[in-house]
């Protein structure tokens, strides 16, 4: 009950942001709950391009998502010498066009996001969930949140490029 409540608040919160028709970051850094991946979109210098015409479709983590990482990973990515590595990880979490839930195909499917050499296995059956590279699973416990360049879908786990995820 408590994961519906946390959920059901979440799209409250984020619906009333979306509604002004602001771009992804705009969203993403008008809501504490993103504070983590605002951080992480600055430190890659990705905000002009998050900020841009898209389509993108970004898959936000929150902060708790960032938490759940081993201890200094957010800290360490942060670093400027490490912006190459953050920057990849970030990619990791767009895709360069506009997908609703409605668009995922029923089933377990590969979709490439914009870091090209890699790919995510999303499943939507009551309820979409994304593999990464390192076979982790992420659940989008809100989708579409409609922006002026795309759509958000919010996951509960950072997601990590490696190898290609199973997807049957």
């Amino acid at each position: 009950m408590k994961q519906t409540l946390t959920s059901a608040a979440l799209a409250l919160g984020l619906a009333a942001g979306a509604a002004q028709a602001d771009t992804i970051v705009d969203i993403a850094a008008g809501d504490e709950r993103f504070s983590t991946l605002v951080a992480a979109v600055t430190a890659a210098d990705l905000v002009e391009t998050l900020s841009g015409p898209g389509p993108f479709t970004v898959y936000a983590p929150v902060n708790d998502a960032f938490a759940a990482l081993p201890e200094g990973t957010v800290d360490t990515l942060l670093q400027p010498e490490n912006k190459d590595q953050l920057t990849n990880v970030l990619l990791y979490h767009v895709d360069d066009r506009k997908l609703t839930s409605r668009d995922f195909a029923a089933g377990a499917n590969f979709y490439k996001p914009v870091l090209a050499s890699e790919r995510l296995c999303i499943t939507s059956h009551s309820g979409v969930t994304i593999t990464d590279g390192t076979g982790d699973v992420a659940n989008v416990v809100v989708a579409d949140i409609q922006a002026e360049n795309g759509v958000i879908h919010v996951i509960d786990k950072v997601l990590l490029p490696g190898t290609r995820p199973d997807c049957h």
